[in-house]
C-alpha cells in the first residue's frame, strides 16, 4: 500500500511540474514583442511631431520599419527653423512630400563612427538624390545640417537627428537661381553677361551648370538695389567698362568646390575671378570684397543644395 500511494505521489508530482512547465510556455508565447523600429522612435519620441504627421502622410511608416537603414531625422526645432510647420506639411504634393523625406534616408546602416572623418563624402539616398556628410573635430554635418544627436538606436537601423530640414536638389546652380523669386536681378545679371560676352559667357555657364562643383553667395534683388545695378532695365544696359564692372562682379560671388555654412574657415578666399574674399564667421557668416570696405555681407540663408554647389543667400552684392 505504502508503494501504490509513493508511485501515485510522484506521479501527480510529475504532472503538476509538466503543467505549470506548459502554464509558463504558454504565458511566454503570448508575451507581446516589443518593437522599436525607426517608425516607432518617431512616433514615440514627442520632439518628433512633425515628422511624425509627414512620415504618415506620406505613407512611409511600414517603409521605415524594415531593412537597415540611417535616417537623419529633423526634430520639430528643425522643421520650425526651417520655416515649415503642419500646416505646410499637410499642404505639400504628396510626391514631393515623399521626396523630400527619403532625401534623409540611407539605404545602409551607418553609426556616426562608421563615417569617415572627411569634408563632403559623398552618400545615396533613398531618393536617389546626392547628398554630403562631413564629419570633423566640431561634429557630423549633412549639407551643412548638424547632427544634434547620434546614433539614436533602432532595431533596423540608426536615427542621427539634425538641426534643419534637408530638401533635396532642384537642379544645378543656374536652374535653382532661375527658379527663386528672389533672385531675379542676379539671374537678369547673369543672362546679360552670357549673352554679350561668348568667351566670358562660357566661362559662367560652365560654372553654374558644369558637374564641377562651386559655391555660390548669391545676392538677393534687394541687394542689387543698393548698387547702380538698381533694376534689370540698368542691367540690360550695362556695357563697355559697365559690363566689364557687372562681370567681375559676378564672378566675385563664386567660389571654386562645394562649401556648406559647416566648411567655412575664417579667413581669405579667392573668388573664381580671383579677387579674394574674406569670410568672417560669428553668430552669422559674413563675406566681404576689397571693394566692400569693412561692409560685411551676411548670409540669411545658407546651404541651398544644387546637383553641382551649394548657394549661400546674401544681402549685399559683393565688390571686388
Amino acid at each position: 500500500m505504502n508503494i501504490y500511494w509513493k508511485t501515485l505521489k510522484t506521479a501527480s508530482l510529475a504532472l503538476t511540474v509538466l503543467v505549470s512547465s506548459l502554464f509558463l510556455m504558454s504565458c511566454e508565447k503570448d508575451e507581446p514583442t516589443t518593437s522599436n523600429t525607426i517608425t516607432d522612435v518617431v512616433l514615440q519620441n514627442n520632439d518628433f511631431t512633425i515628422l511624425r504627421a509627414a512620415v504618415t502622410r506620406a505613407g512611409l511608416a511600414d517603409a521605415l520599419r524594415g531593412g537597415a537603414l540611417t535616417v537623419f531625422a529633423p526634430n520639430d526645432a528643425a522643421f520650425t527653423a526651417s520655416g515649415l510647420d503642419l500646416a505646410t506639411i499637410n499642404s505639400l504634393d504628396v510626391n514631393t512630400l515623399t521626396a523630400v523625406l527619403q532625401y534623409h534616408v540611407l539605404a545602409t546602416k551607418n553609426l556616426s563612427t562608421d563615417l569617415p572623418t572627411a569634408s563632403n563624402t559623398e552618400v545615396t539616398t533613398l531618393s536617389g538624390g546626392k547628398a554630403y556628410v562631413t564629419k570633423g573635430a566640431a561634429g557630423v554635418s549633412i549639407n551643412g545640417a548638424k547632427v544634434i544627436a547620434a546614433d539614436v538606436a533602432a532595431d533596423n537601423g540608426v536615427i542621427h537627428v539634425i538641426n534643419r530640414v534637408l530638401l533635396p536638389p532642384a537642379g544645378n546652380l543656374l536652374q535653382v537661381a532661375q527658379g527663386n523669386t528672389n533672385f531675379t536681378f542676379l539671374v537678369a545679371a547673369l543672362n546679360k553677361v552670357i549673352q554679350a560676352n561668348p568667351a566670358v559667357g562660357a566661362t559662367v555657364t560652365a560654372v553654374l551648370t558644369g558637374s564641377s562643383p562651386y559655391t555660390v553667395f548669391a545676392p538677393t534683388n534687394a541687394a542689387f538695389q543698393a548698387t547702380p545695378f538698381n533694376s534689370i532695365e540698368a542691367i540690360n544696359a550695362a556695357s563697355g567698362e559697365t559690363l566689364n564692372t557687372l562681370t567681375n562682379v559676378l564672378l566675385a560671388h563664386v567660389v571654386a568646390g562645394r562649401v556648406f555654412s559647416t566648411n567655412l574657415v575664417a579667413g581669405t578666399v579667392a573668388s573664381a575671378g580671383q579677387a579674394p574674399l574674406t569670410v568672417t564667421l560669428g553668430e552669422t557668416v559674413q563675406v566681404r570684397g576689397a571693394g566692400n570696405g569693412t561692409n560685411n555681407a551676411t548670409v540669411t540663408s545658407a546651404d541651398v543644395v544644387a546637383t553641382n554647389g551649394v548657394i549661400h543667400v546674401i544681402d549685399r552684392v559683393i565688390l571686388p
